[in-house]
């Protein structure tokens, strides 16, 4: 069985009187690439920021590589590589020589840092921009060069803040060839995003966090499975439909003008409601992620 990575029990972090994190608990192991997701202000980066060592815990118990964040915070940073949501390149520096340059903070000598350094770059293909300045780079290139220049050191566990956001659809697929390649050399990948597509794609397992609190944890397909079920069926909201599911005592949910069905078994109940209502719109599609998280987090906008 994998060891553990990162263990975390009743992890609580306070900003004043505002609680960010409120008891959180999980475990990450060893090869996994596991997913943080929730609304802004779920704790998610607060969580992440205390795993990375860069924000101390305010209660509870958080280990990296069985090493304790308060008592051991050099140790752990040097098996560890961070992207933070922000691009916080050196604009003053070529690709080539952020990558050097950040690699002496590891002490690591300059001949196996260049080396390093132009592994990286044809492995994020930015070699036709070795030499260039970061003002002259695309906001995806700026992006792959941050995680490249994560990756320097060579860590066991990565811990990416929302790596893939605002890019193009083929950015985003370079970073998570790049990201899986990292997980079959048996790196541990941490990250959280707001694409929920991705996080269902591509991670073993996740949390849903909200309010500082975690809401579920597990595989995403488990994840649906229990929550959801395999389909959701769309149709309009009339009275005939309501009156209808009231009825026969089937669960559903309003959204604007649409009521949602989750169900196991669509077509029964497809075929009931054409007969029974005979509405102008029925859709039965795949329950997925994003249906679980706005049930647990809800469908308001938060800030």
């Amino acid at each position: 069985m994998p060891a553990p990575v990162i263990v975390a029990e009743g992890l609580l972090k306070r900003f004043g009187d505002l609680v960010a994190v409120d008891g959180c608990s999980f475990v990450v192991n060893e090869g996994e690439v596991f997913g943080f997701l929730g609304p802004n202000g779920a704790g998610k980066t607060s969580t992440m920021r205390m795993i990375s060592c860069v924000s101390p815990k305010s209660g509870g118990r958080l280990e990296v590589f069985g090493l304790d964040v308060e008592r051991h915070p050099r140790e752990i940073k040097a098996l560890i590589g961070v992207v933070s949501q922000e691009n916080n390149l050196d604009p003053d520096l070529s690709v080539f020589e952020n990558l050097v340059v950040f690699a002496r903070f590891f002490e690591i000598d300059r001949t196996e840092a260049a080396r390093r350094a132009e592994e990286l770059i044809d492995f994020f293909g930015l070699r036709e921009k070795r030499d260039t300045a970061i003002e002259f780079l695309s906001g995806g290139m700026k992006r792959r060069l941050t995680i490249a220049r994560a990756l320097i050191n060579r860590p066991r566990l990565v811990i990416l803040d929302e790596p893939t956001t605002g890019l193009d659809p083929q950015a985003r697929s370079l970073i998570w060839e790049r990201l899986r390649e990292l997980r079959g050399r048996g790196s541990t990948v941490l990250l959280s995003t707001h694409y929920l597509e991705e996080a269902e794609r591509f991670c073993d397992r996740l949390v849903i966090m909200d309010r500082g609190k975690v809401l579920v944890d597990g595989r995403p397909d488990e994840i649906v499975s229990s929550y959801m079920g395999r389909s959701v069926v769309e149709t309009v909201d009339t009275p005939d439909v309501i009156a209808f599911l009231e009825r026969e005592e089937i669960g559903f949910e309003r959204f604007g003008d649409l009521v949602h069905i989750t169900i196991d078994s669509a077509e029964p109940l497809v075929h009931r409601l054409v007969e029974d209502c005979n509405p102008e719109r029925l859709f039965v599609r795949s329950a997925t992620l994003e249906d679980v998280f706005l049930r647990l987090t809800g469908r308001g906008l938060k800030d």
